[in-house]
């Protein structure tokens, strides 16, 4: 059974940094893929962006891209977020997700990962 803990959230203002860390535990986290989704009060979670256990290939969505990077660290089994020139209507739960198909355009709905961490709340004032 995948455990998988985040970090990290807090309160920024407009323009700002945060950095988001997901610890996996569980099984070997050798392939397969993890994202990062995010759910504002009142919408649905959505996909933020995707990378891949072995050789680092990450996707974004259209969003964040440019402004966030996801990375991971293969030795710790943990996955980061590197969100930068924040803007209030990235305020919202990010959630941690794991899966162990190596996709990375395709299937990046909620229910295409298996397993999730239970969120942490990023709110950026403006």
């Amino acid at each position: 059974q995948v455990q998988l803990v985040e970090s990290g959230g807090g309160l920024v203002q407009a323009g700002g940094s945060l950095r988001l860390s997901c610890a996996a535990s569980g099984r070997t986290f050798s392939r397969g893929r993890m994202g990062w989704f995010r759910q504002a009060p009142g919408k649905e979670r959505e996909f933020v962006a995707a990378i891949l256990w072995t050789g680092g290939h990450t996707y974004y969505a259209d969003s964040v891209k440019g402004r966030f990077t996801i990375s991971r660290d293969n030795a710790k089994n943990t996955v980061y977020m590197h969100m930068n020139r924040l803007k209030p209507e990235d305020t919202a739960v990010y959630y941690c997700a794991a899966d162990s198909r190596a996709w990375l355009h395709v299937g990046l709905g909620e229910v295409d990962f298996e397993s999730w961490g239970q969120g942490t709340q990023v709110t950026v004032s403006s």
